[in-house]
């Protein structure tokens, strides 16, 4: 019977992961409407108590919940199961379009294109900040951690490091509880502008799934501390690349971290950035599932997540005004962000692989002006 469940939990996840287009939340609603409705694997309630446990861990929030559904059903061996066979489509599409970009990114009808859908892909990153502020900032306390967060950012301060203190700070305040150790952060300060290696570039990826709030869009703030600003081995112009290729391929937005690996690595490089950046997922799931139930209820945790949700908006901010800076470098590229604005904002529910196409077919028609 077991095997039987590890099969069938294989092959939903698996096809999932080649469909699974739109971002988290229209993952999160697949999995409700064929787990719950259709298959029956398991109930609502028991659906929603695996949602409040993603939203209290770190890692990415859809792929958690395909590894909880899949030791519901499976146990331990399921949610290996669902996890690795959720984000393998997507890591192997991300690894052929990674190849592609490597080969022809730099040829000259290429380059208007490539430069159009950054701009393009400026438009959907806002109004993710947008939804997840209004979602974030519940009370004028959150309003102050992200005022303070956004400065501090500003000011250069590690993403990361403001995103938990901003944590901890809020769970300081909340409870006025006895010192605590918060050993979340690995500060690595040995990988500091140092050159390339594998091993450097698994510990930085294994790092940031550690500690990763929020949104997948958080990633790319984390990512810009650590590989633009810290090791400078990226450029802003190679972060945006990531998250287009992170809108047009389905399942977990944290695949980007396998384009990242193939373009510093090669091949190699994809592998160990993407065992990096979903391993702690992987251990979170496995050692915490039994304790969803208190874990909901612990009004400590409910603090610390909730200021970091606010401090990891304000640093998607800081870091897409960076971006934007380094993409808008004509007129070309800020009418294709402008327009992409006002499709995506106009045309609400709009898939962004239109944006992204959209922009593409700008960038190669303006190309001739």
């Amino acid at each position: 019977m077991e095997k039987n469940h590890l099969k069938e939990i294989f092959q939903y996840f698996f096809r999932l992961g080649f469909i699974a287009f739109g971002g988290p939340a229209a993952h999160v609603a697949l999995m409700e409407e064929d787990l719950v409705k259709r298959k029956k694997w398991l109930t609502t309630e028991e659906f929603l108590d695996y949602m409040g446990a993603t939203n209290l861990i770190p890692g990415p929030n859809s792929t958690e919940m395909t590894m909880h559904c899949g030791y519901h059903r499976g146990g331990p061996a399921g949610l290996f199961v669902a996890g690795a066979s959720f984000i393998f489509p997507a890591v192997l599409l991300t690894l052929i379009v990674a190849i592609f970009f490597e080969k022809f990114s730099d040829i000259a009808w290429v380059v208007p294109i490539i430069d159009s859908i950054k701009a393009a892909v400026l438009s959907f990153i806002a109004a993710a900040i947008l939804k997840l502020g209004r979602k974030a900032v519940k009370n004028y306390f959150l309003a102050i951690v992200g005022v303070l967060v956004l400065v501090a950012s500003f000011l250069g301060v590690n993403e990361i490091l403001c995103i938990l203190l901003a944590g901890v700070l809020a769970m300081i305040i909340k409870f006025a509880s006895s010192p605590k150790q918060f050993n979340s952060v690995i500060p690595l300060f040995f990988l500091m502008a140092v050159p390339y290696s594998h091993l450097k570039l698994f510990l930085i990826f294994l790092k940031v799934g550690a500690v990763l709030f929020g949104s997948g869009y958080v990633l790319f703030a984390y990512l810009d501390g650590e590989l633009i600003q810290n090791l400078e081995w990226l450029t802003h112009s190679d972060l945006v690349e990531a998250i287009a290729i992170g809108q047009v391929t389905p399942g977990p937005v944290l695949s980007t971290s396998t384009f990242i690996g193939y373009k510093l690595g090669g091949v190699s490089g994809a592998l160990w950035a993407t065992l990096g950046i979903f391993l702690p997922s992987f251990l979170y799931v496995w050692l915490l599932n039994p304790l969803i139930p208190k874990m909901r209820q612990n009004k400590l945790l409910s603090s610390f997540h909730g200021a970091v949700n606010v401090a990891a908006v304000a640093v998607m901010l800081v870091v897409t005004f960076q971006m934007a800076q380094s993409i808008l470098i004509d007129w070309k590229t800020i009418l294709v962000c402008g327009l992409s604005f006002f499709v995506y904002f106009y045309f609400k529910g709009i898939n962004t692989l239109w944006i992204i196409l959209g922009g593409a077919a700008m960038g190669f028609a303006m190309s001739y002006i």
